[in-house]
């Protein structure tokens, strides 16, 4: 009987381990390819771009993140005070404004990339990079979540600065000067910009 224990307990504990490495083989892959899709669209440096390839690039760079997600953490306890319709259009705003925002530096894509680390557990993952572009290194992570079996991306730090977090302090200050209306009103120009 003990031996089945432990027995039972080695597999337990080894199939998790092998979940661990298959997911962080799975995550690592999904990063790369989207990196070698980024890198292989925007050609060498000084490609000037057409209207149609900067949404190409702006899809594929944005395509595995979870705004929902991200928008939930920028908003923080204000997202559980205001309706569904409410909600529906600030993820909306939200999703266009750091969508827009990924095309502003677009040479950071062509960096190369260094996996430091990935590691999964469950549904839950954090990676850890490092992009060197020119002599300048500056460390990449992202919060991912396995979600209807895909992985997805809830928050990027970049230079150690949650890019949830530092929407979240903006967002915050206009929110408890001027209300969550006037914030609103903010987005809706900033997104028509975009």
């Amino acid at each position: 009987m003990m031996k089945t224990l432990i027995l039972l307990l080695i597999t337990l504990v080894g199939s998790n381990s092998l979940y661990a490495q298959n997911a962080d083989q799975q995550i690592k892959d999904l990063l790369e390819s989207r990196d070698d899709q980024i890198k292989e669209l925007m050609g060498p440096k000084g490609t000037e771009y057409t209207d149609a390839q900067r949404a190409e690039l702006k899809e594929i760079i944005n395509g595995i993140i979870d705004f929902e997600a991200m928008a939930k953490e920028a908003l923080g306890e204000t997202y559980d005070t205001i309706t569904e319709e409410q909600r529906n259009e600030f993820v909306d705003l939200f999703a266009t404004i750091v969508r827009d925002q990924s095309l502003n530096k677009l040479d950071i894509y062509r960096a190369k990339v260094t996996y430091n680390d990935i590691s999964a557990s469950g549904d839950e993952a954090r990676v850890e990079t490092l992009a060197e572009l020119e002599d300048v290194r500056t460390p990449v992570n992202y919060e991912m979540e396995k979600k209807e079996g895909e992985w997805v991306i809830t928050d990027m730090e970049i230079d150690d600065v949650s890019t949830a977090g530092s929407y979240n302090r903006q967002f915050q200050r206009i929110i408890n000067q001027k209300g969550f209306d006037s914030l609103m009103n903010s987005l809706r120009k900033r997104a028509d910009r975009a």
